[in-house]
């Protein structure tokens, strides 16, 4: 089960600059990088919208939704800032380059996220060996950098 996950990430992982080539195409079409970000929002929305209506999924009662933490709520501030800033990187990077930076920041995020178990992950504290490895994720970053 653990292979299907890693896979499906991976194939995360390869739509990301996809979705960043494309919202950046989109942009130079709309003369504008943030309502590019709106309508690649939008279209994602309307998708996610048919599935869960034709998974019949139920929306949540409206006392779970007022006992939830209020910053369960806002996680998609920082998908649209994601989103835009890609569109707004990727032209003046290339793929590569603004996905390498963007691994540097998800690896530095996520040491300080496992070590102190923060937003309900797991705790995984940080360790010489995992350092080492997001120091050489980083250090991948200048090589792709300056290649």
């Amino acid at each position: 089960m653990k292979i299907l996950f890693a896979l499906l990430v991976v194939a995360a992982g390869m739509v990301a600059p996809t979705q960043a080539g494309i919202n950046a195409r989109l942009s130079q079409w709309v003369h504008s990088n943030f309502l590019a970000a709106l309508v690649s929002f939008m279209v994602g929305t309307l998708g996610l919208l048919v599935l869960t209506v034709a998974l019949r999924i139920p929306w949540p009662a409206l006392s779970t939704v007022s006992a939830s933490p209020w910053w369960v709520w806002i996680g998609g501030f920082g998908g649209a800032f994601l989103v835009t800033v890609t569109i707004i990187a990727v032209p003046k990077l290339g793929a590569t380059t603004m996905f390498a930076f963007f691994l540097a920041g998800q690896m530095l995020a996520s040491l300080i996220l496992d070590h102190f178990g923060l937003l309900g992950y797991p705790v995984h504290p940080i360790s010489m060996w995992r350092v080492v490895g997001v120091f050489l994720l980083c250090a991948g970053v200048l090589l792709i950098k300056n290649t």
